[in-house]
């Protein structure tokens, strides 16, 4: 049996209990080794199957052998393990086994809803999520969604918003939305969700620090009805109050 995990932002105190129990039960733990640091205490004695970056293809099909083999498999994912996480490349993989292979994914907190909780309530109404990473989808294919997504007035999170890598990608976001989004409008920054060097910013889309910005942030934009009040960013979701 294969369980796909979602960890949360990293803290245990934002994992939920089926999570902590999966973990607690399974026999192998699998996952990129900066997540795996951040669950310790749930492995003890456990086989451990771990690696680095842009090896997920590798990982999952390891998961999946030792599955085969009779074995409860915990791959872990940061955050929700369906948003941007392991669950859609296991059952993927899981749909070309020739026997069944079982999997339950179990949900964890992505990032856009810790850091909304820390920002307020800017996520009360609609709102979408786009990654600005362009290692798995093509970067004009990104300009659509954001452009689209900001013309449609959502509040847009951005994840994986800069790296070393791509360190203009935000910039230019904003520039693309920037045709429909107000300068007024605001813009929450939330690092580190939930763990210990958490860091929260609250500004305008016009007064934006893109270099207070990595690739443990999440950015949330407001739509035109998102206001400030303190430190908080509200969306209204539309009662008379």
């Amino acid at each position: 049996m294969i369980y796909v995990v979602g960890i949360g932002p990293g803290s245990k105190d934002m994992m939920t209990l089926e999570a902590i129990k999966t973990m607690e039960n399974a026999d192998v733990i699998v996952g990129y080794k900066t997540y795996i640091n951040l669950i310790t205490e749930f492995i003890r004695d456990k086989e451990v199957v771990s690696n680095g970056m842009r090896q997920e293809i590798d990982r999952c099909k390891r998961a999946v052998e030792i599955a085969k083999e009779g074995k409860n498999v915990a791959v872990i994912s940061s955050g929700d393990a369906g948003i941007y996480g392991m669950a859609g490349l296991i059952l993927e993989l899981t749909s070309k086994e020739e026997t069944e292979v079982p999997v339950k994914v179990v949900p964890g907190v992505t990032a856009s809803i810790g850091a909304a909780a820390i920002l307020g309530a800017p996520i009360m109404h609609d709102f979408c999520h786009i990654s600005l990473s362009d290692l798995l989808t093509p970067w004009e294919v990104i300009e659509k969604r954001l452009r689209l997504a900001a013309e449609a007035d959502f509040v847009v999170c951005l994840y994986n918003p800069r790296s070393k890598g791509r360190s203009e990608h935000l910039a230019k976001a904003f520039e693309i939305m920037g045709e429909f989004k107000d300068g007024s409008i605001p813009v929450g920054i939330v690092k580190d969700v939930g763990r210990e060097k958490e860091e929260k910013f609250v500004c305008t889309f016009d007064t934006m620090d893109f270099e207070r910005v990595d690739m443990t942030t999440m950015v949330i934009i407001g739509n035109k009805s998102t206001f400030i009040d303190g430190d908080k960013i509200i969306t209204p979701r539309g009662y008379t109050v």
